[in-house]
This record gives C-alpha cells, sequence and structure tokens, in this order.
C-alpha cells in the first residue's frame, strides 16, 4: 500500500513537472510562434481584406472608366463603379495618336538605359566598398553617406547639368539620378556577406576581382540585385521631374509620365500632337475615359515585368530581416 501511494505521489510529481515544463516552454516561445486565436485569424482576415480592397476597387474604377463610353462617363457624373456602355473607342483613338506612342517609346528606352546604367555603377561601387583592401574605400564610403544628409539642392544641379550641355538631350533624363547611395549600401552589404570561403577558392584557382565579381558575389546576390534593379527601373519609369528641368518645350522627347501629367492635371493638349486634346474627334469621347486609358497604359508594362521578379523580389526583401 505504501509503495503504490509512493508511485502515485512520484507519478503526480512526473506530471506537474511536465506540465511546469510545457508552462515555461510556452511563456519562453515568442509571441509568433503561438497558435492563433479565432479572434486573431478574424482581425487577420479583416485587414488583409481591407488591404486588397483599397489597392483593387481604384484600379478597377480606373480601368473601367477608360473603357466606358461618353454617355456612360457622362451618367456616371465622373468616375464609373459600374460597367455601363463599354467601348475600345478610347485606346483606339490613344494609340493612333503619335505623341502618346512616342512617349511610350521615351519612357521605355529611359528605363531600359537608366537601369542597366546604374546597376554597371551601382554594382561597381558597392563592390569596391565592399572589399577592405580596395584604396580609400572608407573615404568614399564617408562622402557618400554625407550626400544622403547633405544636398547641394537643385539649383546647383540644375546649373552643372546646363553647364556640361545637357539641357535638352537624352542624358540628362538619366544620368542625374543614375546613382542611390542607399542602393548601393543595401548591395555593400549583401557582398560583405557573401563566404569568404568562396571567394578564398576562387582566388586559389587564379579569379582576378572581376571574375570573382561575375562568378561568385553576383551568383550568390541575385536577389537582392533583381530588387535593386527593380527599384531603379520603377523610379526612371516613374519620373518626370527631369523633363521638367532640362526639356519643357521639346515634346518630341517627352515620356509617357510627363504626357500624363500635362493631359490629366494641365487638362491640355499636347505640343504637336495630331489631334488636339488626344483628336478632333474630341467632342465624341469623354476626357475623362482617355485620362484614365492613359493612366492604365502607364501601369501596363510594371504589371508585365513584376510576376518574372517577384521571387527575387520577396527574397531580397526578406533576406537579413529575420535572423536565426
Amino acid at each position: 500500500m505504501t509503495n503504490a501511494l509512493t508511485m502515485g505521489s512520484r507519478g503526480e510529481k512526473r506530471r506537474g513537472a511536465a506540465a511546469a515544463a510545457r508552462r515555461r516552454a510556452r511563456s519562453a516561445r515568442p509571441p509568433w510562434d503561438e497558435p492563433p486565436t479565432k479572434l486573431g485569424q478574424t482581425a487577420k482576415g479583416l485587414t488583409l481584406g481591407g488591404t486588397l480592397a483599397v489597392i483593387l476597387v481604384p484600379l478597377w474604377i480606373i480601368v473601367l472608366t477608360s473603357f466606358s463610353t461618353p454617355g456612360a462617363v457622362n451618367r456616371a457624373g465622373g468616375l464609373v463603379i459600374w460597367p455601363d456602355g463599354l467601348t475600345t473607342e478610347t485606346y483606339r483613338q490613344m494609340l493612333s495618336d503619335s505623341t502618346v506612342v512616342r512617349a511610350l517609346m521615351v519612357s521605355l528606352g529611359v528605363t531600359v538605359v537608366g537601369t542597366v546604367v546604374s546597376m554597371i555603377i551601382s554594382v561597381l561601387c558597392a563592390y569596391g566598398l565592399s572589399r577592405s583592401r580596395s584604396f580609400g574605400h572608407r573615404f568614399i564610403l564617408m562622402l557618400l553617406i554625407v550626400t544622403m544628409f547633405v544636398s547641394g539642392g537643385l539649383i546647383p544641379s540644375f546649373l552643372v547639368v546646363t553647364e556640361l550641355g545637357g539641357y535638352g538631350q537624352w542624358w540628362s533624363l538619366i544620368l542625374p539620378s543614375a546613382v542611390s547611395v542607399f542602393n548601393i549600401l543595401v548591395l555593400r552589404a549583401f557582398y560583405q556577406d557573401t563566404s569568404s570561403e568562396l571567394i578564398d577558392a576562387a582566388r586559389m584557382d587564379g579569379a582576378g576581382e572581376w571574375r570573382i565579381l561575375w562568378s561568385v558575389v553576383l551568383p550568390t546576390s541575385r536577389a537582392v540585385t533583381a530588387v535593386t534593379a527593380l527599384f531603379y527601373g520603377v523610379g526612371y519609369w516613374n519620373s518626370f521631374f527631369n523633363v521638367m528641368l532640362y526639356m519643357p518645350t521639346d515634346s518630341e522627347k517627352w515620356p509617357l509620365q510627363y504626357v500624363l501629367l500635362t493631359y490629366v492635371n494641365r487638362g491640355i493638349g499636347l505640343p504637336g500632337s495630331v489631334n488636339a486634346g488626344f483628336g478632333s474627334t474630341h467632342a465624341q469621347t469623354a476626357p475623362l475615359s482617355l485620362q484614365m486609358a492613359v493612366v492604365v497604359l502607364t501601369l501596363v508594362p510594371l504589371v508585365i515585368v513584376y510576376p518574372f521578379v517577384q521571387k527575387h523580389l520577396r527574397a531580397g526583401v526578406l533576406t537579413g530581416a529575420i535572423k536565426g
């Protein structure tokens, strides 16, 4: 009887110790490892649904308005929320206008060339600064960081570009904004984390710095390189301020974003356009639908490119954000 009581008390102690260990494990576990509650799941679903609605509803209205007839736009009193008399006449008129097509080609060219130039400069600069034995890398790094907080200002930049003959030239749309110090610092941080064993092995095989950069560093930093290129590309595609500074009167060199600004924001026709206000048929087509069609046209290239860089974007953003 005594043995049974002793064994029972020992079993209760073991169960109590196990329960205490489980409580300690739960208390030591971070909050994000805890199983979600029903209230938490509901709150997450509502938050995600609201965020998705904030993104998709304006996009739906813009696309729908661009495909709407003048009568539908007039009946809606502006932006169209529900389909009513859809047509592709707006896009036909817009794409038949030489100014819009030329502006689209200019935007594509500036984006592609600018992204390539910016990536070459940023990658070379970041790799040089990531090598502790490179000449003057600390001094150059400090100079770059200072430019993030201290700038010469808009007027000195304008004077430098114009004195170099950049007013009205294509390169004035690219070189003044070709380098982002923030992107260089991000690339440098990733290049510093490249396995030193891989670099040492490449050097033992006789590889030089160019070969190490091309065959070792870039392949192991593919995600951050893709994200940086995406940031540069989106920046060039959405840029219009340099056009306002360096070629405000040369409509043949206007990119699509500046065409959008001119027509949507100012509500005026385009200089050099075959059709005033996108056409002598301006009275037959709702101006608002034309404006929304230009907006949609500016979104299409980004929508096409994004699926190809999505996995690299996700990896590049999350890499280094979570330790352990």
